[in-house]
């Protein structure tokens, strides 16, 4: 019997200081498995990230595209928009006061149907801005020339040579202005000369 306990105790403490080959190559193993597993949980969490920032990228992209798709198209338009609008202002009150019935009839459907095409633009989101007075944006407005007007402060929209057109929050054609220089600008007042020479 002592021979037996002997030999369970020898056995015993082996086992607890030494790993066989076999379970080491089990620890490895699970160890690997881990590191395999927490790099695919990785590229897992990576993957949903991407498929969210994706899925919410081809909304905005969904939404942008209904809203300005017709860019290209509304600007087509705006030009004729614009023809009509001269083509109605060329003629002087006093020469439409005088018209005959059929020229009068003609310069009636002409305005008719320039106000019907700018009601099918703002329809679908193309809307008309005349900045008068208001302060230069370069982002809204094109200058074209510059306006010596006391009147007005330097710096603002004196006058208006083509409305600009928005589609949504974004300038689909700026307008062409001109911008007031302003009055002159108030002189330093100079000090009293000193004739004193002390």
């Amino acid at each position: 019997m002592t021979d037996t306990s002997a030999r369970t105790a020898v056995d015993g403490g082996d086992e607890s200081s030494e790993q066989s080959p076999e379970e080491a190559r089990i620890a490895a193993l699970v160890e690997a498995l881990s590191k395999e597993a927490a790099d695919y949980k990785d590229k897992h969490l990576r993957t949903l990230a991407e498929m969210e920032n994706l899925r919410r990228r081809t909304e905005r992209e969904v939404a942008d595209s209904r809203v300005y798709g017709i860019s290209n198209f509304a600007r087509d338009i705006v030009a004729v928009a614009d023809s009509m609008a001269r083509g109605a202002s060329a003629l002087s009150a006093e020469l439409r006061d005088n018209a005959d019935g059929g020229l009068k009839a003609l310069l009636d459907g002409v305005e008719l149907t320039e106000r019907e095409l700018q009601k099918a633009l703002e329809k679908h989101g193309v809307k008309k801005f005349d900045p008068l007075g208001e302060k230069f944006d370069p982002n809204l407005h094109q200058a074209m020339l510059e306006i010596p007007d006391p009147s007005r402060p330097s710096g603002s929209v004196a006058q208006v040579i083509q409305p600009g057109y928005m589609i949504g929050e974004r300038v689909l054609r700026p307008a062409l202005v001109g911008v007031a220089k302003g009055g002159p600008k108030a002189a330093a007042p100079q000090p009293p000369a000193n004739d004193n020479p002390d």
